[in-house]
């Protein structure tokens, strides 16, 4: 069963980019999030672009979705490219701490280059960005140590820019989700559905259950649906595994098979799992080339 191709652009994101563009010449620090499931597929392809010099926090939230194994082999690359992963919970908590002490770290040196120059000290201005629902409302909260701004686990509930103090040395902008225009690369976009980091519109929902479910076996998660369905999906394709769960468990409802294993995968309920595979260390996937963080000294003035 074919896919047919993927594509979600809502009128609010195009406006956001807009604006997010001409915020950008005022920020310092730019905290970019993905989900660490489909790190590749969240990935924007502009970002490169917009940071220039800036300070580049990569934050890869959604850790407690993926094994300790795939972790390390993300952190390994990517220091292999001069990049360092911060990885993150923001529904609990976990690594938000560390978030906070280098963004404050980035502030001191900020401040320092403001000081050899005549300047005042200021408050370091950082933006959250990523694709929608990858966590970046509830990292703002975790930041805030209280619940400031809309989360929720979909795409698309923050809709404009806004500015949020979390204390008298740091100031967030807060900015809805980005996305390309168009979607070339349509493996990735498909992986943007799975993990409901697209809107439901742009997607039907039982081909790309059968996607994810043929995307599981090929990675080798295979034992995450037996041990969840008690069927074996190595056997069938990704259509006739919805089959089989619907008339196992829901009188031959595919719709209800499909949102039910869909679901399952989004909530952790089949286990951890990535849907991007780490690269070979030495090697770069054409999805992303990520460049090496600016020195201290390359800081814009501000």
């Amino acid at each position: 069963m074919s896919t047919p191709e993927i594509h979600w652009y809502p009128g609010h994101i195009a406006r956001a980019q807009r604006q997010l563009q001409e915020q950008l010449k005022k920020v310092d620090v730019v905290l970019e999030v993905r989900d660490a499931r489909i790190p590749l597929a969240t990935h924007h392809p502009f970002v490169e672009t917009w940071i220039g010099n800036k300070m580049h926090l990569l934050i890869f939230n959604r850790v407690d979705m993926i094994t300790p194994e795939v972790r390390l082999a993300w952190t390994q690359w990517f220091k292999s490219q001069g990049q360092t992963i911060y990885f993150s919970d923001a529904r609990e908590g976990n690594g938000v701490a560390a978030i906070m002490k280098a963004a404050q770290v980035a502030g001191i040196a900020i401040n320092q280059r403001r000081k050899e120059r005549g300047m005042l000290p200021r408050a370091v201005r950082a933006v959250v960005i990523g694709y929608p629902n990858v966590g970046k409302s509830a990292l703002i909260n975790r930041l805030l140590k209280k619940r400031i701004v809309e989360s929720a686990r979909k795409p698309g509930v923050t809709r404009q820019l806004r500015w949020v103090r979390i204390s008298e040395e740091l100031e967030l902008l807060d900015a809805p989700g980005i996305i390309p225009g168009r979607l070339n690369n349509q493996a990735a976009a498909i992986k943007l559905a799975i993990c409901d980091d697209i809107g439901e519109a742009s997607y039907d929902r039982q081909r790309v259950t059968a996607a994810m479910v043929d995307l599981i076996k090929d990675l080798g998660y295979g034992q995450n649906l037996i041990s969840k369905y008690d069927v074996d999906p190595l056997t069938m394709t990704g259509e006739d595994y919805i089959r089989a769960i619907a008339d196992k468990q829901y009188l031959g409802d595919m719709e209800r098979s499909a949102h039910n294993l869909l679901n399952n995968f989004r909530t952790g309920g089949l286990g951890a799992i990535n849907l991007d595979v780490p690269p070979v260390v030495g090697q770069v996937p054409a999805a992303i080339a990520e460049p090496k963080p600016a020195a201290v000294s390359n800081f814009p003035d501000f």
